[in-house]
């Protein structure tokens, strides 16, 4: 089960302290296999947003400038020559191999965007470490690689550690680099405590900044109150910002599960993903970075029909996305293995 294995990983956060290693490494270009098929009775979607690209994916790694052993993998289309529009992907604590993921890497590759994947280690290193190690991974792809990225338009994704993180990356990234100038997001999924972001950096980022925060109702590792904290303390206006939460469902004896590793391919990987995140993710890409009024009302609809209806089997359609701009919380904090209130979190804004 996806909670299972994500609750030992997280509650290691707090209590180990070595380091793994990960003895391969490779500057050759190497083509990624696409996953065909997903599980459960609902199939991918063929058109529109959520449907796959037509670009071959291919992956180049180099050494992890502070992690040994372990290499910064950037996922990109196959025979393109210009440099495209990047997403910097934060990972959540443990889940520091790619395969973990590369049903979104690769998904996003397939419709022309770089991924940036900089592992950081489980244990042996402080809060701080780890996020120094995936700035300084983001930073040498960006010096490293230009025929690839384009840094004009950028977004940062990340799930649980990666996501409160992605908020204090995408910071530097947009303010003290000017990343994005033609065009900025972030999409933060079930997301742990936030570092290195102060309030006066809440309230500074650029005015182009587009955010979608995801919670799964029964995620029972992070409390829902963090992402609640940063998504009302942040200065994007309500029109460029949603707070989505995907509910459980069963469809023909099939359980849709929103547990915290939803957005994880190595457990299961179905109509949720597809249609849950990558749909949405590929909306808001297309929005922040183009200005595509139609992905608009799909990724930051405010609760439109386009937005939250989801596909159906036969005569039985998967819940709704729930989507807000005034989250509130579902459980309380004892529900949670890393409620809002715990020491660990530097704000400790729990509402």
């Amino acid at each position: 089960m996806r909670k299972t294995r994500l609750f030992f990983i997280l509650i290691a956060l707090v209590t180990f302290a070595s380091c793994s290693k990960d003895n391969t490494e490779t500057d050759i270009p190497e083509i990624q296999d696409p996953i065909s098929n997903l599980d459960g009775p609902i199939a991918k979607p063929t058109t529109g947003y959520g449907s796959d690209g037509t670009y071959i994916v291919s992956k180049t790694s180099f050494e992890n400038p502070l992690f040994a052993n372990k290499n910064v993998e950037i996922f990109h289309p196959m025979d393109v020559t210009t440099s495209n529009p990047t997403i910097f992907y934060a990972h959540p604590f443990g889940g520091n191999k790619s395969a973990n993921y590369d049903g979104l890497f690769n998904f996003l590759s397939s419709k022309g965007y770089v991924v940036v994947y900089v592992p950081y280690p489980t244990i042996g290193a402080t809060v701080e470490e780890r996020y120094n190690t995936l700035w300084a991974g983001f930073e040498k792809a960006v010096t490293d690689y230009p025929e690839l990225i384009d840094t004009t338009k950028v977004g940062f994704v990340g799930f649980s550690f990666g996501g409160g993180a992605s908020f204090g990356l995408a910071h530097k990234g947009f303010v003290e680099k000017g990343w994005g100038e033609n065009g900025r997001f972030i999409f933060a999924m079930a997301q742990w405590y936030s570092y290195q972001l102060t309030d006066i950096q809440l309230i500074s980022f650029p005015e182009n900044t587009k955010l979608i925060t995801q919670v799964y109702e029964d995620d029972d590792i992070n409390d829902h109150r963090m992402a609640i904290d940063i998504f009302n303390s942040i200065n994007i206006s309500t029109s460029e910002k949603d707070f989505i939460m995907i509910e459980s469902d069963e469809i023909d004896g099939y359980q849709f599960t929103t547990e915290h590793a939803l957005s994880e391919t190595s457990d299961k990987f179905d109509a949720y993903d597809y249609y849950g995140i990558y749909r949405i993710l590929d909306a808001l890409i297309d929005y922040s970075f183009n200005g595509n009024l139609n992905a608009k009302d799909i990724a930051l609809g405010g609760g439109s029909s386009a937005q939250v209806t989801m596909p159906k089997h036969g005569t039985e359609t998967l819940t709704p996305l729930s989507v807000t701009d005034n989250p509130m919380p579902i459980h309380d904090q004892s529900f949670y293995q890393f409620p809002c209130a715990d020491d660990a979190n530097p704000r400790s804004i729990c509402n």
